[in-house]
């Protein structure tokens, strides 16, 4: 039985491989989609796990979320620096850093920020060690510039009619391990070295001062000059605030106390919760569109099958005739669709799969963001209801064979 199928495969190779790619297609469609919907939730997840408490002025916390943890450039209002010193200052935070955007250099974003952040994202630097100086930066696992590179930040970028800052030369004094985070392809310095670099006078600072673009005073920088972490009432405004609390009771206390007068207390997890469901509801209609191609691929793959099976009736009538019963007629004509099913559904996934590992990697080198693409059990069900449809398909050109009769097959 085994070779009378290969053999009558072989001789219909071209229809066959038709087949099982029309059905590859369709199955990589779905797999793909689901792949890297699930990807997006499990990566952003994971991005966002350094990150407790984040909080700003009173704006969208979606925005705030997207700019401070998945570091997309947008304009944010400012948070008063007295609100800064007030957090330093609080005995139930282990650490608040600011986090000062605008300036950039190639395409990564030089963020100002502190050396407990730098900690924080990578307790163990890959090596060097944290910066101590204005004119020294610490850069993310995936910043693909030498050590010995001197950086001229650009306020802006050259396509918004951003300039170069000629007052700082930031040197890289060290690289941190990998987060699988956004800041991976951030180029972290010194905050007070951005604050006085920009003109920012403490106590006032414009909240036009770290627009992307936007005209400002500059100040020449001493890069030898020591950094200093110490935040007062007088401290500059800033768009987003990185909190780390002692306790998860702290981080809840905290986050309510924030939410009003003018900030946003936000966890990016219960924000990332909302973007799940927006994603869910994208990915419904993916599979819907998805669904209803697989419909159209089988009801296609019914016609051609009983159309092969019309021009297969001699062949059908012949062995019957030779005295094969109608069990083995039917088991022969089924296990052979089968088998051009299993395949394309196979094929589907690894392509499918593929598809989503090449689409993380692009998704990765630009973001920064590490986007797993796995499977689990859903998948497994997945694959097991495919496999079924074919089976149930294969029934149809089966009971056809089983139905035919040899006086009437050999005489057509």
């Amino acid at each position: 039985m085994t070779g009378f199928i290969w053999a009558d495969l072989r001789r219909h190779r071209i229809g066959a491989l038709a087949v099982i790619i029309l059905v590859a297609l369709a199955t990589a469609l779905s797999v793909a989609v689901t792949l890297q919907e699930r990807a997006l939730r499990l990566g952003s997840a994971r991005a966002a796990d350094k990150f407790d408490l984040v909080i700003g002025a009173a704006a969208s916390e979606t925005q705030l979320v997207l700019s401070s943890v998945f570091l997309q450039p947008s304009p944010l209002p400012l948070v008063s620096g007295a609100v800064l010193h007030k957090l330093s200052q609080d005995p139930r935070v282990a650490f608040a850093a600011p986090v000062g955007f605008g300036d950039s250099y190639q395409d990564y974003l030089i963020i100002g920020t502190t050396t407990q952040a730098v900690h924080a994202f990578s307790p163990n630097l890959k090596n060097g060690r944290v910066f101590t100086r204005a004119g020294e930066a610490v850069v993310g696992a995936l910043v693909q510039i030498k050590d010995e590179t001197p950086i001229v930040p650009m306020h802006g970028n050259a396509h918004e009619g951003g300039h170069h800052h000629e007052e700082i030369r930031y040197t890289i004094v060290g690289r941190m391990e990998p987060t699988g985070s956004a800041w991976d392809r951030a180029i972290l310095v010194p905050v007070g070295t951005v604050w006085q670099m920009h003109g920012m006078e403490p106590a006032g600072a414009k909240p036009s001062s770290l627009g992307v673009g936007a005209a400002h005073d500059h100040a020449h920088v001493d890069p030898e000059s020591a950094i200093d972490e110490t935040f007062t009432a007088a401290t500059p405004d800033v768009p987003a605030i990185l909190v780390k609390p002692r306790s998860i009771a702290d981080a809840y206390k905290l986050r309510q106390e924030y939410r009003g007068n003018g900030t946003v207390a936000v966890f990016p997890a219960e924000v990332l919760t909302s973007l799940y469901a927006t994603l869910g509801d994208a990915k419904t209609v993916l599979l819907l569109i998805a669904t209803g191609t697989q419909a159209l691929i089988a009801a296609a793959l019914i016609f051609v099958t009983l159309v092969h099976m019309t021009q297969r009736r001699k062949q059908i009538g012949a062995l019957r005739a030779l005295g094969v019963s109608k069990p083995v007629v039917f088991t022969l004509v089924w296990a052979e669709i089968m088998l051009l099913l299993l395949a394309g559904i196979f094929g589907g996934l690894l392509l499918g799969y593929g598809g989503a590992v090449v689409l993380s990697g692009i998704m990765t080198r630009s973001s920064g963001i590490v986007l797993p693409v796995e499977f689990d059990m859903a998948d497994v069900h997945f694959v097991l209801i495919l496999c079924g449809i074919a089976g149930l398909m294969g029934l149809i050109p089966g009971f056809s064979a089983y139905r035919q009769s040899p006086a009437s097959a050999l005489r057509s």
